[in-house]
């Protein structure tokens, strides 16, 4: 490892580059998104699926424990990382979505969203007395240029997906999804997709099977969050049920 590499007092002020052009900040945020519940997102013609597991403590309320949330009617997000710095570029998600229909009566372009929150993001990696929001989030929804998927990093970047996976599981799911994606995928295939990830996520780590699927169906152009009746179903019928 390179001396330059070593973060020493490197680390200490978010403005501080390291003499190697990095911000160790920023790069310790993204450790803990690496170390976070999986989630995944995929686009097809049909419309978008977003999948998290829901990792859930036993005296803990199953209702608190989402990573899925609505932005507005046809776009949602999956959020892996501080769950608290995710309410925030949520709730401010929400205030941009009605704002834009507000003025220019018209739902919101995924894009046009993503970029706003990541703006939000990278102002926090540029100033003193601040640090990186701990989260990455998985923007999917429907607008006038079709299906879109985006995924933010704690930087403030984004970047447009087919499919895209984050958190623990994301070395398990992403061969998957790389062999078995297709662009002519129909919305029920992608949805049978995402769950086989999850619950191969889960298997790897030797975690308890509860995954949440939110799917926004091009036709509709609205979010529906499955039950887990229906999730279930969806297990048996992949031979993936115990």
């Amino acid at each position: 490892m390179s001396v330059f590499s070593t973060p020493g007092a490197y680390d200490r002020a978010i403005t501080v580059f390291s003499p190697d052009g990095r911000l160790f900040q920023v790069e310790y945020a993204m450790e803990l998104v690496n170390r976070g519940a999986t989630i995944l997102a995929l686009q097809c013609a049909e419309g978008v699926v977003l999948g998290s597991e829901e990792n859930v403590e036993p005296l803990e309320e199953a209702e608190s424990s989402w990573k899925i949330f609505k932005i507005d009617e046809h776009v949602a997000v999956a959020i892996v990382g501080l769950s608290s710095d995710a309410r925030v570029l949520i709730d401010q998600a929400r205030v941009n979505a009605q704002s834009n229909k507000l003025t220019y009566d018209e739902p919101v372009d995924i894009e046009v969203i993503t970029k706003k929150i990541c703006d939000v993001m990278q102002m926090y990696t540029q100033h003193a007395g601040v640090r990186p929001f701990g989260v990455s989030i998985l923007f999917g929804g429907i607008d006038k240029t079709g299906a879109r998927v985006f995924g933010t990093h704690p930087s403030g970047t984004y970047r447009g997906y087919k499919a895209a996976a984050l958190g623990a599981g994301r070395e398990t799911v992403l061969p998957i999804l790389k062999e078995e994606y297709r662009d002519n995928l129909s919305l029920e295939e992608s949805t049978k997709l995402a769950i086989k990830c999850l619950k191969k996520a889960l298997e790897e780590r030797q975690l308890p099977t509860r995954i949440k699927i939110a799917v926004i169906p091009k036709k509709t152009g609205k979010m529906e969050m499955l039950s887990e009746k229906k999730v279930e179903g969806y297990l048996k019928e992949l031979g993936l049920s115990k």
